[in-house]
């Protein structure tokens, strides 16, 4: 089953227990589908670079939460009842691509192999300033 974020836009004045009771039932509607939530994210109340009009008026601010899953890619279909609700502004499933998950960040025989990460400069103790340029910047006072 490939990785998804789900991204929620809500209407700014919803409140919190409605927030919660829908991400609650996007995750148990993805369980029933055998699928599995990983994480749950609220970023709080957020600026919107233009308004969002509804039926109710225009935002310009709303309060963003991201449900990450893995699920079958029939997700997107099934979850095309997210568009009749009220509380939401807009929503956006993404895939998440190139995800390594549990033994497949792991080598071949499921050990770390630590040559597959580039080394960061070591220092040898050495000045690495070999220029020579260090008489560039002395003061040369006048004298009277």
């Amino acid at each position: 089953m490939p990785p998804y974020d789900c991204m929620l836009l809500f209407k700014p004045n919803v409140k919190k227990e409605a927030l919660i009771g829908l991400v609650s039932r996007i995750g148990k509607h993805v369980c029933k589908r055998n699928g599995v939530v990983t994480e749950v994210k609220s970023f709080g109340t957020i600026q919107l670079g233009y308004g969002v009009k509804k039926r109710d008026g225009r935002f310009y601010q709303g309060q963003m939460m991201q449900v990450s899953m893995m699920a079958t890619p029939e997700i997107n279909k099934e979850l095309h009842y997210l568009n009749k609700e009220d509380k939401l502004l807009r929503w956006l499933l993404v895939k998440q691509r190139d995800t390594k998950i549990g033994l497949e960040f792991m080598g071949d025989e499921g050990r770390f192999e630590p040559n597959r990460f580039s080394v960061i400069n070591k220092d040898d103790g050495e000045d690495s300033d070999t220029d020579g340029d260090d008489d560039e910047y002395e003061v040369n006072e006048e004298r009277k």
